[in-house]
């Protein structure tokens, strides 16, 4: 009887002979609860069903990751006496903390030093330039071919600077590093053969380590995420042959296919994966060394870790917007296809997830005297498969890799929560990479934190706050008042899925506002020393 009359309503609005009286008429309806289901329910099921498509697919690439376990690179056997010229970039930006460590570890690589060469790339505009120049001074002293590349202006950010060292570049491969990492010596014995062996191969991309993987609650969940990215994600895609990406650091490109691919490009933000998508659909493979690690420091401040992942959100969907139209109409199997949109389209699921948030307390009051039959065949199976399926795809990743896997178990619920709680971050990313807004490429800082007594608090490059840390710690009490609402009521389904929505916007909005806190009073208390100073 209540969709008679709804379809009546809408027949009657649409009936009225002036937009006068549709307008009151609308007003009206939209006055009553019925008008707020119709508007809300079907978002909420859009958001809803988004989120369960982008769960089910990692389901299926545990599926393949598994299914596929037999299709793995094997190592190919080379004359090292008939390795290839490699040039190793290092691409840094106003990394005072950690460029000379770098740089030393690059000097170290275990490669015949008249086959390589290394670049530092440096855009920065602070004193890391002179600690680079020292650091290429004493390894020029030692034989190494090293070279300082000091650009005076950032076009093109990470790319640009990419695209010129490769300009001046010796070698046939090219192997970049970031400044958070510490290459072992061994890597391009590792991954270079790959290139020589076979020359379809394009790109060799190791692994990440995590050097700082047990510093905080932070760095732990962070690791997670990273080890489902690189296993799960990474190992189904390329035992299936299936379209990866590079991503940004630990790998080695062979020069022509970056040429024949179109060059670095710098009109993405994530400038790593357009060029990967761009050489695969040019027919170039890629191999991914899931065995092997390059070790990198994960970003210790959540204010740090939340503009890397703004970053990576809104530049897949610049590479989205970018590429589907290629990939949609070029000759690849169905497959291929299908997962290659869902991997771009990927980052999406933040903007349906903040939409969800937003949305799951005004439908359960639109909803609360439905049947409980009705919510325990929809409702509850549809939230319990989301976070089953997403905590299976971290936790399988986890034992893939680590014999003490068991112990890491308890993260996971931190995991679903700190995602969860990074929706408002990252769909506001993806929502300007939709509309087209143009940003910087703000790189993550690094303050060589290792160990557990080190410390980050009052060094250069803190991350302030924003508005939108505000907005998380009120949605975060936002979603404790539904709760406890929910609790009173006895509408008991959606309260684990609150819970968890409560703890991530809480934590991550406090500590947001509680480090940048930090932040703004070390910039004032410097402010005024040097106000007194100058007294």
């Amino acid at each position: 009887m209540t969709h008679f009359l709804t379809l009546f309503r809408v027949a009657r609005l649409f009936s009225l002979p002036s937009p006068g009286a549709r307008s009151h008429y609308l007003v009206q309806w939209g006055s009553t609860m019925e008008f707020w289901q119709i508007l809300l329910l079907p978002a909420y099921c859009i958001a809803l069903g988004s989120l369960m498509v982008f769960s089910f697919h990692r389901f299926w690439l545990v599926h393949v990751y598994h299914r596929y376990s037999h299709n793995f690179p094997v190592e190919p056997v080379v004359d090292q006496d008939g390795l290839r010229h490699v040039t190793v970039q290092l691409p840094v930006f106003n990394e005072r903390y950690v460029v000379e460590r770098l740089i030393t570890a690059a000097a170290e690589l275990d490669y015949p030093a008249h086959r390589l060469e290394i670049q530092v790339l440096d855009d920065s505009t602070d004193e890391t330039t002179g600690v680079a120049r020292r650091c290429v001074a004493e390894a020029k002293s030692r034989g190494v071919d090293i070279k300082l590349i000091h650009r005076l202006s950032r076009d093109g950010y990470k790319a640009g600077a990419l695209a010129e060292g490769m300009a001046q570049a010796k070698g046939d491969f090219i192997a970049i590093f970031d400044a958070d990492f510490i290459p072992r010596a061994d890597f391009l014995r590792r991954t270079a053969p790959f290139l020589m062996d076979r020359p379809e191969i394009g790109m060799v991309q190791m692994r990440w380590a995590h050097l700082n993987r047990d510093y905080s609650l932070i760095t732990k969940v962070q690791s997670i995420f990273l080890d489902g990215h690189f296993v799960m994600e990474h190992g189904a895609r390329s035992r299936a042959g299936m379209f990866f990406n590079f991503n940004g650091t630990a790998g080695v490109w062979r020069k022509c296919c970056i040429e024949e691919a179109g060059g670095w490009q710098g009109d993405t933000l994530t400038e790593d994966l357009d060029l990967s998508y761009r050489a695969q659909l040019a027919g170039w493979e890629f191999v991914y060394l899931n065995d092997q690690t390059a070790p990198a420091e994960i970003p210790v401040s959540i204010n740090g870790w939340k503009g890397q992942q703004s970053r990576w959100a809104k530049g897949s969907v610049q590479t989205a917007k970018k590429l589907l139209p290629t990939v949609l109409q070029a000759d690849l199997p169905c497959r291929v296809k299908a997962e290659a949109v869902l991997h771009l389209c990927a980052n999406t699921s933040y903007l349906m997830l903040a939409v969800l948030a937003l949305l799951i307390f005004p439908v359960v009051l639109a909803r609360k005297d439905i049947g409980w039959y009705r919510v325990l065949l929809v409702d509850l199976p549809l939230f319990a498969s989301a976070t089953v399926v997403v905590s299976r795809f971290y936790i399988l990743s986890q034992k893939a890799i680590y014999e003490d896997w068991l112990t890491r178990l308890k993260y996971i619920p931190w995991c679903l929560a700190l995602g969860m709680g990074l929706s408002f971050n990252n769909g506001r990313a993806v929502l300007s990479g939709l509309l087209g807004r143009k940003t910087p490429f703000n790189r993550t800082p690094k303050y060589n934190v290792v160990r557990k007594e080190d410390r980050w608090f009052g060094k250069a490059y803190e991350v302030k706050k924003d508005f939108l840390s505000y907005a998380e710690c009120i949605a975060g009490l936002y979603f404790m008042a539904v709760v406890l609402y929910c609790a009173c009521h006895a509408i008991y389904f959606p309260i684990p899925f609150l819970l968890l929505f409560a703890a991530g916007f809480l934590y991550v909005g406090a500590l947001s506002v509680l480090q940048g806190t930090r932040r703004s009073n070390r910039h004032q208390t410097e402010g005024h020393l040097e106000a007194a100073a100058a007294d």
